[in-house]
């Protein structure tokens, strides 16, 4: 065991885990007062559901070796049996092993199977039973993340046979989550009163702060995955925050030049559209490339963000906009700055003369959308039908906070 390695990862699980309370502060200030504790608690909630299965067949299910033609893992690591000090197989080379314990590499893998679900839950903000939502993300982590977790890093996973590239996570969480979200907002609907009544962030402090925390925690989202205390971390370490400044900043004077004004909500969604792009490139990219990510990332997340008005869709919290957008354009970016000075272990990208590799990149994107569309459409629509999926109208007017949970945020 290399000590360095293993406590870098270690303090990047911590930190990556703390990005799941900064979500629910950005997204508990995003909405209306009367839902801002049952939008935290839906945060909340995953950090305890998702361990759970994590520890009892999610990590076995996604990182055990192949066990059905690269779909999904063995039963090897049911209840973590196995897992321990020992050193943890190579996923590419099972001959050899990684640095860091697989207890380490379990705990790490576990802080990603948390956030991921906890994604969808902007989309349907305000609007979802309770209930619901916890058999919802039960059933999504086990039949959506756990196998596509197992396609692009488990041993095996037909995806990353293909060589598909996804350092830390643009296809298996952003665009797996961002899509899902969609499936979300066809099943349920809009809000009431959506388009014609204003539904104004009560809290943007509270968003601000929130973001405040995924940027630095991302830092163990990205460069925790190089798995070693290396150079490659540090490159991921930089290219993360370069690309994030780079898309606050674009998003921003989008939004100037358009509206007007820029705005504090607008320089925090900016920096999450350029956390999400650059994270399947981070390992894989320079300065330079991040940049560009980056810029790109805020203006056309900004415009995917402006699409829902025009397309009519309630995605309360731009869970589809912002992550399923911006993790499409960096798995396809992954196609184009990919570059072996980078990373020796990675493949060049079509600006660095390998073409096929954007076309590896863009069939893992449209695989990930459909497969996690569909089982996501599926799931929902058996919940609906067994348990019911939404609040009532005169509980969706109270607030979910009182009418879910029987609280409420702000005893003024």
């Amino acid at each position: 065991m290399n000590q360095a390695d293993n406590a870098w990862v270690l303090v990047s699980s911590a930190l990556v885990l703390l990005m799941t309370p900064g979500l629910a502060m950005f997204y508990g200030g995003m909405t209306r007062s009367k839902n801002v504790l049952s939008t935290m608690m839906h945060s909340f909630f995953v950090m305890g559901l998702a361990s759970i299965i994590w520890l009892f067949y999610g990590f076995s299910l996604s990182f055990a070796p192949d066990a059905w033609g690269g779909f999904i893992g063995g039963l090897n690591y049911i209840g973590l049996n196995g897992i321990g000090s020992d050193l943890f197989p190579d996923l590419v080379d099972p001959t050899k092993t990684m640095t860091i314990p697989g207890t380490t590499f379990m705990i790490f893998q576990c802080m990603f199977a948390i956030i991921t679900p906890a994604l969808i839950s902007g989309a349907f903000a305000e609007r979802m039973k309770f209930s619901a939502f916890a058999i919802f993300m039960f059933l999504w982590i086990t039949i959506v993340y756990c196998p596509v977790a197992h396609w692009v890093w488990g041993p095996g996973g037909w995806l990353s046979g293909m060589g598909a590239m996804d350092f830390a996570g643009g296809t298996v969480v952003h665009i797996n989550a961002g899509i899902a979200a969609l499936a979300c907002v066809f099943v349920l609907g809009n809000r009431k009163g959506y388009g014609t009544t204003p539904m104004i962030p009560h809290n943007l402090t509270l968003t601000l702060l929130g973001a405040g925390l995924l940027w630095f925690g991302w830092f163990g989202f990205n460069a925790g995955s190089a798995l070693s205390a290396s150079e490659g971390a540090a490159m991921a370490f930089v290219v993360t925050h370069m690309a994030t400044a780079a898309a606050a900043l674009s998003w921003i004077i989008m939004e100037w030049i358009i509206k007007g004004k820029p705005t504090t909500l607008g320089i925090a969604s900016g920096a999450i559209a350029g956390l999400v792009a650059i994270t399947p490139a981070a390992g894989f990219v320079g300065p330079i490339s991040s940049v560009i990510i980056g810029l790109i990332a805020g203006a056309i997340c900004y415009f995917a963000v402006l699409a829902k008005h025009t397309l009519g869709y309630d995605d309360a919290l731009d869970v589809v906009g912002v992550h399923c957008v911006g993790g499409i354009w960096g798995a396809i970016a992954t196609g184009l700055f990919a570059s072996k000075a980078i990373n020796a272990a990675g493949s060049d990208g079509l600006f660095f003369g390998n073409p096929g590799q954007l076309w590896t990149q863009i069939v893992a994107v449209l695989v990930t959308m459909v497969y996690s569309f569909v089982v996501t459409m599926i799931i929902l629509y058996i919940i609906k039908a067994i348990v019911g999926i939404r609040v009532s109208e005169e509980d969706e007017f109270v607030g979910c906070d009182t009418s879910e949970h029987g609280e409420t945020a702000y005893n003024i």
